[in-house]
């Protein structure tokens, strides 16, 4: 049975490129908005989470706080994935609880890969 990700991203061409990349291995669900992941998360109960930061309706470290705080799915990794990628950033996303950090767009799939990889067989 393929490790099952939810992948929270407005952008249908990022969208498109994960699936592209991951679809192979895992078993996908996808999320366009914040409040749509907030809605279906829980069901999906994904083995991981990749999810953007800039996101309608909820962003990303929103999506986030309400994972660690009132989903079942609490401790399930979660990777941003994200186009902030000035100095800090990776930092403070991962001072905010996410898991792992992997900037868009995506020009090395082993980075992503990597990420995904660690974070499963870490469970962290």
């Amino acid at each position: 049975m393929k490790p099952k990700i939810a992948v929270v991203e407005d952008n249908p061409d990022n969208r498109l490129l994960v699936e592209a990349l991951l679809d192979d291995q895992y078993e996908l669900s996808e999320f366009e908005t914040g409040r749509e992941a907030v809605e279906g998360l829980e069901a999906a109960d994904p083995d991981l989470v990749l999810l953007d930061i800039s996101l309608p309706e909820m962003d990303g470290t929103e999506v986030l706080k309400w994972l660690r705080e009132e989903s079942t799915i609490r401790d399930r990794p979660v990777i941003a994935l994200t186009a902030h990628a000035m100095a800090g950033d990776r930092e403070k996303f991962l001072g905010a609880g996410f898991n792992d950090y992997v900037t868009k767009p995506i020009v090395d799939e082993d980075v992503l890969l990597g990420a995904i990889e660690r974070c499963l067989s870490s469970g962290s």
